[in-house]
């Protein structure tokens, strides 16, 4: 893809000049009635033209460096055969096209791409961290035995867990993989729920089975409970358990007592890795009891191969009002 760059009159902005040698591929690029070009112009105040097989860019110079780097990145996605869609032309915008200069090492089950970037191949879905923090965070995932991934709602510390553990599993670097939460009642006794005592937890592992259903097809995924391949649980039932060859993930473990943390990481067996979730500001225990994932950060963090990841507002990919309402709840925090 030849790039060009125009001298600019005295008075006018300067222009890039970018080739794209397959058309169908630069239809796919510009999107439906060009709004995949539309978000980039938006986000980067610059101007985007297509011309037969060429896109000019128009604008400041960082922002045009950023536009060429982030479109033919995308590019390049296309040409090796994956969509693209809105959620990732976010996340290059977010990575800006940084290269990776990190120097972490990765295993085999996560892919690199041009310019450091990283993707989960699962079975319905290749899965890319949009933030530099997430990047880090499947990295180090990879990398270590235990990993926290501690930050507000929506950063995608379960999602990105979960898709992990499906890469693992399906990889056969782990023969199952365990799923947990607290089962912390938060406005409605357990015991006033119908049904038998799967039906009342069930509706607390929602987000986890919501998260398999994205990366495996439905019918494999029950096929993989039936045979307990899969085991999704609330985390009173791991007691006198160990866990060997299982990718584990503990998620809200904001909601974990520290006598629960301890039992859980102490689960932890031969050909494992445990990935623990969790946001601390949406503490739900009574009051007075101490949360058992502060009590790990403070014990745990200067623990060789034990990885402490922290995500902030700026790492939100939901909805973009979501960082914005998790920004005004931080400020008018007493204690921050």
């Amino acid at each position: 893809m030849p790039t060009q760059t125009l001298p600019p009159a005295a008075t006018e902005l300067q222009e890039t000049l970018l080739e794209f040698p397959d058309n169908r591929l630069l239809i796919d690029l510009c999107g439906e009635y060009d709004r995949n070009l539309a978000q980039i112009e938006n986000k980067l105040s610059i101007q985007i033209i297509r011309r037969g097989n060429q896109l000019a860019l128009i604008g400041e110079e960082g922002s045009r460096a950023r536009g060429e780097a982030i479109l033919q990145t995308l590019y390049t996605r296309l040409e090796s055969g994956a969509p693209i869609d809105a959620g990732e032309i976010d996340g290059e915008l977010r990575m800006n096209g940084a290269s990776d200069d990190t120097g972490v090492r990765h295993g085999d089950q996560i892919e690199m791409f041009k310019g450091g970037d990283v993707e989960i191949t699962t079975r319905k879905k290749l899965v890319k961290p949009r933030t530099e923090a997430q990047k880090h965070y499947v990295k180090e995932m990879f990398d270590n035995e235990l990993c926290f991934g501690i930050g507000p709602a929506g950063t995608g510390k379960t999602y990105l867990a979960v898709a992990a553990g499906v890469n693992m599993f399906i990889g056969g670097k782990v023969d199952r993989i365990i799923l947990s939460r607290p089962a912390v009642e938060a406005g409605e006794k357990l015991g006033y729920l119908p049904g038998d005592m799967k039906d009342k937890v069930d509706p607390y592992m929602q987000p986890l089975y919501d998260a398999l259903n994205d990366f495996l097809p439905s019918k494999q995924v029950a096929k993989l409970i039936e045979e307990k391949k899969i085991e999704i649980a609330p985390l009173a039932f791991m007691r006198g358990r160990t866990l060997s060859n299982a990718f584990v993930v503990l998620d809200e473990a904001q909601n974990a007592t520290s006598m629960q943390m301890k039992m859980f990481l102490t689960r932890l067996g031969e050909g494992s890795r445990m990935v623990i979730t969790g946001d601390r500001t949406q503490i739900d225990l009574p009051r007075g009891v101490q949360s058992g994932l502060r009590d790990a950060e403070r014990l745990l963090s200067s623990i060789k191969n034990i990885s402490f990841n922290y995500f902030t507002a700026k790492d939100v990919v939901r909805h973009p009002l979501v960082a914005k309402i998790i920004e005004a709840y931080d400020k008018d925090d007493p204690a921050k």
